[in-house]
């Protein structure tokens, strides 16, 4: 009877994660397509209100500074208080604020529309990742986040598709306003769905309760962690950039329509995206088993293989465009599942929320945050190719942060272990 209740039990908990899982991944797919919308829409936005590019980038740094300002708030709520509701305000507060950019008639109305968005990002950001650790052991979580993350290149391709069509056809107002009912519906979904998992604790360990102070201490005192999330900065510094001007290149540099842009942009990043997310992932699950330094070579390989065919994309002949950015996207995407992974492992587990939250503040700080406004700046004085071309620097500083971070890698508990959901 007792082991009949054990296995009904451990049914329940594997249901419960898969649901967790597949509602979280839903809801970070609807963020990324919010996220880049604009980069679709952005000479459209710049036409009518008539900005330079400088301008242009600013909107992307309210939007970092507004995300990382609420981080560190929203990762001491995420460790003592329950994660579902949050959630759930987030989901909701996001599809408002997408709804409510049909009544935007000014630059600095977008520009608070963007930063509020942000919050509610990185609020989610940093509550999700968290709970799936919660609901999955140490070794399962380079595969989840790898799935968590296959939301990313998927919802930025339908961003881009979505923007750039729907913007293209009905107004740029529109596509925002398109994004807002999915998020509002996977909301509601969690609501009715979503059970709040039991929170995990090293029983090594004191549990939580030295204050916000000492955990901080604790954060930045952790090597294998600094090196997880400053090496994820120096390639968010590459990526985010890139992100928000790849539309405007293809436009302004090759001749594209906007429509067209959207419709190379979208299947590049679902196809090369999506295979470098869900490789990456695979290799360093398999690699995992061999070396606990895996979660940390994978990303570092990312991001040094990634510079060649950027390099091609931005300054190659025109009818090579295409093939640098599918294979930079692809080889860029490689490490996101297993830095994100080697992130979590780095630290307690009643730590994890605070955890997300220093690598969300950290890799916008030093990431996104400035290098979109940065290409603008160049841009505005040379061009949009020298702009993109000088944010590569980063992605090989990246990829030597992540080698150190090999050299100190924490052990992977029971890699071995099979898959239970």
């Amino acid at each position: 009877m007792a082991n009949s209740s054990k296995a009904e039990l451990s049914k329940a908990s594997v249901a419960g994660a898969t649901v967790a899982l597949v509602l979280l991944t839903a809801m970070n797919f609807v963020n990324y397509i919010d996220r880049y919308i604009l980069p679709a829409v952005q000479e459209q936005v710049k036409g009518e209100f008539s900005l330079s590019d400088d301008q242009i980038g600013s909107l992307t740094l309210w939007f970092m500074v507004a995300y990382m300002a609420s981080s560190p708030i929203t990762g001491w709520l995420g460790d003592r208080f329950p994660r579902k509701w949050m959630i759930v305000i987030c989901g909701l507060a996001i599809s408002a604020c997408n709804f409510l950019t049909a009544d935007v008639h000014s630059y600095r109305s977008l520009n608070f529309r963007h930063a509020a968005l942000g919050v509610g990002e990185a609020s989610f950001g940093i509550f999700a990742p968290a709970m799936l650790a919660d609901f999955y052991p140490e070794d399962q979580r380079n595969r989840v986040l790898t799935i968590f993350n296959i939301a990313i290149p998927v919802g930025a391709a339908l961003g881009f598709l979505a923007g750039g069509v729907i913007g293209h056809r009905f107004g740029w107002r529109e596509s925002f306003v398109a994004s807002a009912v999915p998020g509002a519906v996977i909301a509601v979904l969690i609501a009715i769905f979503l059970k709040e998992p039991e929170r995990m604790h090293d029983k090594n360990e004191k549990k939580s309760g030295e204050g916000l102070w000492w955990e901080l201490k604790t954060l930045a005192t952790n090597k294998p962690y600094l090196c997880s999330i400053f090496g994820y900065a120096a390639v968010t510094f590459s990526l985010g950039g890139i992100s928000v001007w790849m539309a405007s290149f293809l436009q302004r540099m090759n001749g594209y329509s906007q429509e067209k842009a959207a419709g190379v942009m979208g299947p590049v990043i679902v196809v090369a995206g999506l295979g470098g997310t869900v490789i990456g992932g695979l290799l360093a699950q398999w690699w995992s088993k061999r070396t606990s330094k895996a979660l940390y070579l994978v990303p570092a390989i990312s991001a040094v293989l990634a510079v060649p065919p950027a390099l091609l994309c931005f300054f190659g002949p025109s009818n090579l465009t295409i093939v640098g950015l599918s294979l930079a996207v692809f080889f860029i995407f490689l490490g996101t599942g297993p830095v994100n992974a080697a992130t979590l492992n780095a630290v307690r587990p009643e730590m994890r929320s605070m955890a997300m939250a220093g690598q969300l503040l950290v890799i916008h700080l030093f990431g996104d945050a400035a290098s979109p406004k940065l290409i603008g700046i160049i841009s505005d004085h040379t061009n949009l190719r020298v702009g993109l071309g000088a944010t590569l620097i980063t992605m090989v500083v990246g990829g030597v942060i992540f080698f150190i971070g090999s050299r100190v890698a924490p052990p992977l508990v029971n890699p071995d272990v099979p898959v239970a959901a």
